[in-house]
């Protein structure tokens, strides 16, 4: 079962790529905390993250659960600041927590405490110190990295969609789960929900996301135009989270593959990386892993040297692209 996606030409005149939204990104590392998937990229930061949290993020964790719905007020894919929109958050209308808790109700329970919500004025307050706190682990010391590999996750699209027209960028989202089938894009939800939505001249908003790397997921009541979700890159490309001390005696699980015995782990790392985002500048490139700009160059010289990559410079620019031998190497 797939979910799907009905473009106009209109629709793909408006369709286009956007940052993170700060909740929204929150929203999807609440899940990816626990998860057990991507041990090398996020295995470091679950267990420093949850080192840090205290009693206060239970509340949080309960409305934002690790699969099914959440509520809306808190996992907005509006943009701002995320001071700014955590304030929106307080500010919420009863109406509107209402609503989107009714909302959550109809797929699946709701604790107990949470139907006290819209008329609870200091327990709302009590869940909004609660998601302060909440992005303040879990997200606020890694926003630089998120915002930098997002950035680079749009060029890479603007640079699919110069070369080969809306049709390569959008079919090339995240093909394990998303499919460009024009002027329909098939989406299949982790959910394994089922239906179809009509944009309508609305286009949509593509929104890289670095924590959201189990699946896509859809917001049909985002305004002004419903947002899809998709991971940056696939599980093979961006390495651990910068900033998060790996967990003692722990050994990435990267280190024992047979690639990273032959090349080295932060090199094998470096070819999947330019694998999966064919085109990519030396910063870019960096930023994806979290290496300095000059190591992400050194290793990449080395690959080229070896002809497990290609690498063309467009004005002052140099894009990496990777060669059939490094993709057979990949097993890709």
């Amino acid at each position: 079962m797939v979910y799907r996606i009905h473009f106009t030409l209109e629709d793909l005149a408006r369709t286009r790529v956007a940052e993170p939204p700060p909740l929204l990104e929150l929203s999807a590392a609440l899940r990816t905390l626990r998860e057990r998937g991507h041990p090398v990229r996020f295995g470091a930061w679950r267990h420093a993250v949850r080192d840090a949290l205290d009693p206060r993020a239970r509340m949080v964790l309960e409305l934002v659960p690790p699969g099914g719905w959440a509520p809306t007020f808190l996992t907005s894919s509006a943009h701002g600041s995320a001071q700014e929109l955590l304030e929106r958050v307080r500010a919420t209308p009863r109406a509107v927590v209402r609503a989107d808790l009714a909302h959550v109700a109809e797929w699946q329970p709701l604790p107990r405490w949470a139907h006290r919500l819209p008329d609870d004025a200091a327990l709302l307050g009590r869940l909004c110190d609660a998601l302060e706190h909440v992005h303040a682990v879990l997200l606020a010391p890694y926003w630089a990295h998120v915002t930098a590999v997002a950035g680079t996750d749009r060029g890479l699209r603007t640079r699919q969609a110069i070369g080969g027209g809306m049709d390569r960028m959008l079919a090339s989202l995240h093909p394990r789960r998303i499919r460009w089938n024009p002027p329909v894009l098939e989406i299949a939800m982790l959910s394994g929900l089922d239906g179809d939505l009509h944009l309508g001249g609305r286009g949509l908003l593509l929104v890289p996301s670095v924590f959201g790397a189990a699946a896509p997921a859809v917001d049909i009541d985002a305004e002004p135009q419903p947002v899809l979700r998709y991971p940056t890159g696939t599980e093979q490309s961006p390495g651990p989270l910068p900033g998060a001390a790996a967990p003692p005696g722990s050994v990435p699980g990267r280190a024992r593959s047979p690639l990273a015995s032959l090349l080295g782990r932060t090199r094998a790392a470096v070819l999947s990386a330019i694998a999966e985002n064919p085109g990519c500048s030396t910063k870019e490139l960096a930023a994806l892993l979290g290496i300095a700009p000059p190591s992400a160059s050194e290793h990449a010289t080395t690959l080229r040297e070896a002809r497990l990559i290609d690498t063309v410079r467009d004005r002052n620019t140099v894009l990496h692209s990777p060669t059939a031998l490094g993709i057979t190497l990949l097993g890709h």
